[in-house]
């Protein structure tokens, strides 16, 4: 049976970590958080943001706008939040209403306020393997993976989803740390038998039940990163659990695994923005 990687635990202890850097500093890291309209996940996401800052020592702002709102009215604001120098991190929770250009408007958050590491400067650094932001999702993976002492170096590494917040730059993450990649997605031939090769599976595609015991490798580490509801309404990924336990090394649970890590290190990415920003 499968080691469980708690990520509940593990981004508590992170948490921990970065209230006790920000308590050094010489003024509280500063995030701005943006929400359009009234997506009832959406919400849940933001006030687990508004904790999290509060547990970590920084101060947040919150900008809660209607879905009406128009793209020029949430650009000005941005704007506005780009020129206060006392704010280190700016965040726009999506998805936005379907009025919104998403691109542009992630686009006009000053590279050095990003701290979702969505804009195209960060994503080159990244890219490149320059130091600066880290996409949430995929640098809370390999946190945990280095936490339960699991080695990347050499090993095969297998992501289903190729999405632009996930599945490319946990593939570049993977790479950084040495591992040899392949990146699945809706046109590959034969998923089962590229997961069934994988030392380190990595599901972030959004179906339910899609990566199958079958089609995992005896003594693979599985993560799930997605985050569904099936039929019944429970929250599940995309690995069926119960059965994928029992032939995995390691796994993480839905909810309980990667979905706390990525809040905790968006917790990190505004503490190294405030650090940047000579706090």
């Amino acid at each position: 049976m499968a080691t469980i990687i708690d990520g509940k635990a593990l981004a508590a202890k992170v948490k921990e970590e970065v209230a006790q850097k920000a308590a050094a500093l010489t003024a509280k890291p500063a995030l701005a958080v943006i929400i359009v309209g009234d997506n009832p996940a959406s919400r849940v996401y933001v006030n687990g943001k508004k904790k999290d800052c509060g547990e970590c020592g920084f101060y947040s702002e919150e900008y809660a706008l209607p879905a009406e709102t128009t793209q020029k009215q949430l650009l000005d604001l941005i704007d506005e939040l780009n020129r206060r120098e006392d704010m280190d991190g700016i965040l726009v929770q999506l998805p936005l209403p379907d009025h919104f250009d998403e691109r542009e408007v992630l686009r006009a958050i000053r590279p050095d306020k990003d701290v979702d590491c969505f804009h195209p400067y960060n994503v080159g650094k990244l890219m490149i393997g320059e130091a600066g932001f880290v996409p949430c999702t995929p640098y809370g993976v390999v946190r945990m993976l280095k936490e339960y002492n699991i080695d990347i170096r050499g090993k095969h590494c297998v992501v289903v989803g190729r999405s632009n917040i996930v599945g490319k730059p946990q593939a570049i993450l993977m790479l950084r740390e040495d591992a040899t990649v392949t990146i699945c997605h809706s046109r590959t031939p034969d998923l089962a038998a590229e997961c069934r090769r994988a030392d380190i599976l990595i599901a972030a595609v959004g179906r339910v039940g899609l990566i199958t015991a079958d089609m995992v490798k005896e003594g693979a580490v599985v993560i799930d990163v997605a985050m569904n509801r099936n039929e019944q309404g429970k929250l599940c990924g995309d690995v069926c659990y119960d059965e994928v336990a029992k032939k995995a090394a390691y796994i993480t649970p839905v909810p309980g695994g990667v979905g706390p890590m990525t809040r905790a290190m968006l917790m990190e990415n505004t503490l190294y923005a405030a650090m940047e920003h000579g706090k």
